[in-house]
């Protein structure tokens, strides 16, 4: 009976140790089998930071802004926006957020251009700087259908009345014939997950080095605004962020010289809007 008991323990601690090997295995590889022993990848995240790619419309920024790498603007805070931003929604919610691997790794943008028809694979695209963007009739017909096939894009960090001109120009060829309003405080977007009831302007850093809290402030860039667009049935497709920079709150989040309040909250913007976006 020893015998056989010490037969019967080997085998089991064989039968364990293949086992361990087969988890190790797929954890390795970032596969699993499924039941008919047919190794399966998992599948793409639910959600990641795609950038809208648009072309400059060259009229520039008197000094500010437009640190995009090559000059292009919608790179502007890449890829160190993404980054924190992506981490903090996985840290923060339980999104299944592209997991953006270690700070040493982080250059790691994902852009998308307005005519491009893998616009329609990803719910949530973010475009920055959109005082320069330029798009044409192709890529706001290709924009509008992705919104209103229940696309969603936040734009931001642009600011004055210069600015907010030329974002009108190119949003108009998306919507000619829809109204841009202001979001209101009880609107869903502010309470999905938080209650964002005070509305506090995330200036840019570029400003606070001024000792100011926005940036063409004699220009109209004193005031803050949170304004939409939204389809028939009362949804938000555009979230348009003016006189503010979430981007730079997202960039500088492990930034001595940028404060955290700030950060905290445009996390929290940022986050209420994946998830609206994901949920309608």
């Amino acid at each position: 009976m020893g015998s056989q008991a010490r037969q019967y323990r080997q085998q089991l601690g064989l039968a364990f140790a293949m086992i361990v090997c087969v988890l190790l295995s797929g954890a390795v590889s970032g596969s699993t089998a499924n039941s008919a022993g047919v190794s399966v990848s998992p599948p793409p995240p639910e959600f990641r930071l795609v950038r809208l790619a648009y072309r400059d419309n060259g009229l520039g920024r008197g000094g500010f802004g437009g640190f995009g790498r090559g000059g292009d603007s919608w790179t502007t805070d890449a890829p160190e926006a993404e980054f924190h931003l992506t981490t903090g929604i996985r840290r923060l919610t339980r999104i299944d957020a592209y997991d953006p691997g270690s700070y040493a790794d982080r250059d790691d943008v994902f852009p998308v251009r307005p005519d491009d028809p893998d616009i329609f694979r990803y719910p949530f695209l973010y475009a920055v700087e959109v005082g320069q963007w330029d798009l044409d009739e192709l890529e706001a017909a290709n924009l509008r259908q992705y919104l209103l096939r229940g696309g969603f894009l936040m734009v931001d960090d642009f600011h004055g009345n210069n600015e907010w001109a030329a974002f009108q120009i190119s949003l108009q060829r998306v919507f000619p014939d829809r109204e841009i309003k202001e979001i209101p405080d009880s609107h869903e977007v502010f309470h999905v997950l938080y209650d964002l009831d005070q509305k506090v302007q995330i200036p840019g850093i570029a400003a606070l080095r001024f000792q100011r809290t926005c940036e063409q402030c004699e220009d109209g860039g004193f005031d803050p605004h949170w304004r939409g667009v939204f389809d028939d049935n009362g949804r938000l497709m555009v979230a348009i962020n003016f006189n503010m920079d979430l981007g730079d709150a997202w960039e500088l989040a492990d930034d001595p010289d940028y404060p955290q309040p700030y950060t905290a909250l445009a996390y929290r913007f940022a986050i209420s809007y994946a998830i609206y976006a994901m949920t309608h």
